[in-house]
């Protein structure tokens, strides 16, 4: 991890004070692949003492909710085709939210875009994913918009929720370099790797005490994080992933 305002040994050094047990709850929409990297890393004690307590999902068939009875958490179907508005739909998960009491609420492609007063209400406690290097390519169709553009790397990012969309204080970015043979599809393989990475990483940090939310921005450690947060190399994250370097360069 690289960047010229932070010192990544930092990260060894400091030993997190015991908190203990943190609840989490899980917002999707889809397939739960990135529910999934949370719950295995849960299994093996790299959540920082965390539970996930519920996952909750606004489409009511969406396959991460069997992802989440399967691993005994309990899974709520909440559809919001059957608000008449995106304020009655955030009101109402709001209230199934703070029935489970969450310290940290993680967006793990929920695909709905939040009320203010959703997001005030868990402002400082709720992460989302995003397949970008931000704050590049905010919004959809990451992947395509940079082959489109010819870039020479992209990635993932993990962010403090608020109200801009995708606008948050970056917490952990992992990069990936991009070939000139790469296609949406491969991006998007390769980036949603990268994801369930580092996702977990980042609630583990939460969950510890050790990252923060603040009018600044985000901190590690007490340290006001850059724009970008902390940055996973290219070659850091394919070594982690068991990925051939010299197939990626």
């Amino acid at each position: 991890m690289t960047n010229t305002d932070y010192q990544s040994d930092t990260i060894k050094d400091v030993t997190p004070e015991p908190l203990g047990a943190r609840r989490i709850v899980v917002l999707i929409s889809g397939s739960g692949s990135n529910l999934q990297a949370l719950i295995d890393a849960q299994s093996h004690d790299r959540l920082g003492g965390g539970e996930i307590v519920a996952v909750i999902s606004n489409i009511a068939d969406a396959y991460g909710l069997k992802r989440a009875r399967e691993a005994g958490i309990n899974a709520v179907a909440l559809p919001h085709r059957e608000y008449d508005s995106r304020e009655a739909y955030d009101g109402a998960l709001i209230k199934v939210i703070e029935r489970h009491e969450p310290d940290l609420i993680v967006l793990a492609g929920f695909m709905r875009i939040l009320t203010p007063r959703f997001v005030q209400r868990f402002l400082g406690r709720m992460l989302n994913i995003h397949p970008s290097l931000l704050p590049d390519y905010q919004g959809l169709n990451t992947h395509a918009r940079a082959l489109a553009d010819g870039v020479a790397s992209h990635g993932c990012s993990v962010h403090f929720v608020t109200e801009d969309l995708d606008g948050g204080p970056v917490v952990l970015q992992a990069e990936l370099l991009v070939n000139a043979d790469d296609t949406a599809e491969t991006l998007q393989e390769k980036v949603r790797d990268r994801e369930h990475l580092i996702y977990p990483i980042a609630v583990q940090w939460f969950l510890e005490g050790r990252l923060q939310f603040s009018a600044e921005g985000a901190k590690m450690d007490g340290h006001l994080l850059p724009e970008h947060g902390m940055r996973l190399s290219h070659a850091d994250a394919a070594e982690e992933l068991d990925e051939e370097l010299d197939e990626e360069s």
